[in-house]
This record gives C-alpha cells, sequence and structure tokens, in this order.
C-alpha cells in the first residue's frame, strides 16, 4: 500500500510498504479515509525528529522510517479475537494515543495521556493515518454516529486537544475567554470556549488572514494583531470592568503569546498554555503571584474524552467542520499541504488528505 513516511528533515516520501498484517487479539484494521495535517506533523517535517524515535520506542518499538498522521478516521475492515467495541463496516475516528494499559502511576488511575511509556499512532507507532491502512488497539477506535461525515472523524482528534484546553481553564457559561492563535488548535479553542458557553471570544494572531476566517467562523469574537495593538489593552477596553479575560488559552507555543495571556487575564484569571514551547520562557513571576493567577499545562487529552467530543461534533455545538479550507491527496500532500501551511502569511488552516483519491 502507499504512504506517507518520515525519513528525516525536509524528507517525505510516497513509500510503497507492505499492507498491515491480519488484527491480532484486540486489535482493529482501519482502512484509513481522511487524514489532518497536524502542526505536530509540520515540525517533524520541518526540523524533525522531535517525538519520532531515532531508536525502537521503549513500549512500542516502533521507529524511523514513521508513517505520518495522527488525526485520523476510515472504516473497519476487520477486528481481532475479544474485539466488541466495533464491528466490520463501522465507521470510526481514531484516539492515538497508545500505552500501557495497568502498571505505571497514571495508567494505573486513568491518566492514560500522562504515562511514561506513552506512544502516538503516526508518530510513534507501525502506523499512521497518512498510508491506506493502519493497525490499531481497540481501545483507539471509536465509531461515529451516522450523521457525522469521515471528514469530521478526522477531526475529533485536534477538537479534543480544545475541548481539554478549555476545561482546565474551567471556561463556563458567560466566560470571557482569550485565545492566541488563530491556528487549527485556536480556531477549535474558540469553537469549545463557545460550545461550553463562553460569551465573549478574543483571538490574537499575526497572520489578517486568519483572523479575518476567525471572524467568519464566529462573527462577534473580538480579533487582534499583535503588530497593531497591544492585545492586554484590547481585552481590558472590552471586558466588564475593564479588568481582563476570566480566561486566556495560549495556542501558539511563543513566549510573547504567553506574556500576553499573563497580561491579558483578570486578577484570579487562568492561563492554560497549549501549545509546545521550544524553549523556556521567563514571565514576570511577580505580577502571576500580585495577581493571584493560575497558570495551568494542558497536555493533549484524557482518551475517554473521545464519546464526548463526537456528540459535541455531531450535535453540530461544536462546527469543527468550518476550519477545513483545503483537502489535498496524498500524492500533492507535501507541496500542496506541508509547504503551503509552513508559509507564515499563508491562507490556509486546516488541510485534509483524501485517502480515497
Amino acid at each position: 500500500m502507499r504512504a506517507l513516511r518520515f525519513h528525516a528533515a525536509r524528507d517525505l516520501r510516497i513509500d510503497t510498504i507492505a499492507e498491515p498484517k491480519q488484527p491480532g487479539p484486540g486489535q482493529v484494521l482501519v482502512r484509513n479515509r481522511f487524514v489532518g495535517i497536524c502542526g505536530t506533523d509540520l515540525h517533524e517535517y520541518s526540523y524533525g525528529p522531535i517525538f519520532i524515535p531515532t531508536e525502537p520506542h521503549p513500549f512500542t518499538g516502533a521507529h524511523g522510517p514513521q508513517v505520518l498522521g495522527h488525526e485520523f478516521g476510515g472504516v473497519v475492515e476487520a477486528i481481532g479475537e475479544g474485539v466488541t467495541s466495533v464491528a466490520v463496516g463501522d465507521r470510526v475516528s481514531i484516539q492515538p494515543l497508545i500505552m500501557p494499559r495497568s502498571g505505571d502511576y497514571f495508567s494505573d488511575r486513568g491518566l492514560f495521556h500522562l504515562s511514561p511509556d506513552l506512544a502516538l499512532v503516526g508518530l510513534s507507532w507501525e502506523g499512521g493515518g497518512m498510508a491506506e491502512a493502519a493497525l490499531v488497539n481497540d481501545y483507539n477506535v471509536q465509531k461515529i454516529p451516522a450523521e457525522m461525515t469521515d471528514e469530521e472523524a478526522a477531526l475529533v482528534e485536534p477538537t479534543a486537544v480544545a475541548v481539554y484546553a478549555c476545561d482546565r481553564g474551567g471556561v463556563s457559561a458567560g466566560s470571557s475567554v482569550l485565545v492566541t492563535g488563530a491556528g487549527p488548535i485556536g480556531m477549535l479553542t474558540l469553537l469549545a470556549a463557545r460550545a461550553a458557553g463562553a460569551a465573549q471570544l478574543f483571538v490574537s494572531d499575526l497572520n489578517d488572514a486568519r483572523l479575518e476566517l476567525a471572524r467568519t467562523v464566529l462573527p462577534d469574537v473580538i480579533t487582534i494583531n499583535p503588530k497593531r495593538e497591544a492585545v492586554g489593552d484590547v481585552v481590558r477596553a472590552n471586558t466588564e470592568g475593564h479588568v481582563g479575560s476570566d480566561v486566556a488559552i495560549e495556542c501558539v507555543g511563543n513566549e510573547h503569546a504567553l506574556k500576553a495571556c499573563v497580561d491579558a487575564v483578570r486578577k484570579q484569571g487562568v492561563v492554560v498554555q497549549t501549545g509546545l514551547h521550544p524553549h523556556e520562557n521567563p514571565l514576570d513571576w511577580f505580577q502571576v503571584t500580585f495577581r493571584d493567577l493560575e497558570i495551568k499545562g494542558s497536555w493533549a487529552y484524557p482518551t475517554h474524552y473521545w464519546p464526548r467530543v463526537i456528540r459535541l461534533i455531531a450535535s453540530g455545538l461544536l462546527p469543527a467542520k468550518k476550519i477545513v479550507t483545503k483537502r489535498v491527496t496524498l500524492d500533492t500532500a507535501v507541496k500542496e499541504g506541508f509547504d503551503v501551511l509552513l508559509d507564515p502569511a499563508g491562507t490556509q488552516l486546516k488541510i485534509l488528505i483524501d485517502l480515497s483519491k
């Protein structure tokens, strides 16, 4: 079968590889349908390997070259012994986290996403979504309802990141929320905040095209370009009592965006760090203490979020499909997908690869 594999930085290739083996006990073979190009995939392409192991992964044994893709869905083609959660022919979304199901402190407590032996389909597993098929574990597949499209199945994973970030921030009915970064995760975080009941939304980004798209998706969002305006000043000017937002969620992985979040939240506000920072970033910790702020990390998502996120998308409460701006084929994925998304002035947001073409 054909697969897009990472060999080295700036070296992605369409390779012909063996079809996955037939599923063993507790395994599921999925014929992939759509897969999203994630920011993590872009980082691997630009200057990896980062998460892709150069030596066999301690739990899965996987190493490069690696089939990419962890935001995907498809149709169940075969199931192994003991699998009861799905049947052949079911349309599914993939929850890509792989880890011991017991035996370490976090897995024993159901906090699978915090396991020290964590691996991911498409980064440290034998397969991934950017191939015609993938063999995964039964706990990696979740059936989707009839009203949910195949494209939406590929959006559950990034949406779960956004929903968890809002949960970490305590976003609730009436909240005012700032999101820094109008990329796919930032846009989904805005939609997740609105679905949670947030009444006032702000988003900052250096790319005016993305800010315009944000206004198209959420017409009442207040957009801010930090090149022209101070983020904190705009937020304070538009919040009750001019005190700042209740919650600020950083979705860039940029020190200036994080500092803007700290500046823009009110006293006793919550800052949630979702974007991955490549190095240490200093903060004004006097202000953190003096203003009684909470700063929280938000790593991935609890694996039990999948049914909840599927309900949010399928019901229309969280219209994740609005962030999709382009679809490409596997053959054109590098030039028309990866390279396009790396353009800082680009107009594309979320690009999906259609594996049926």
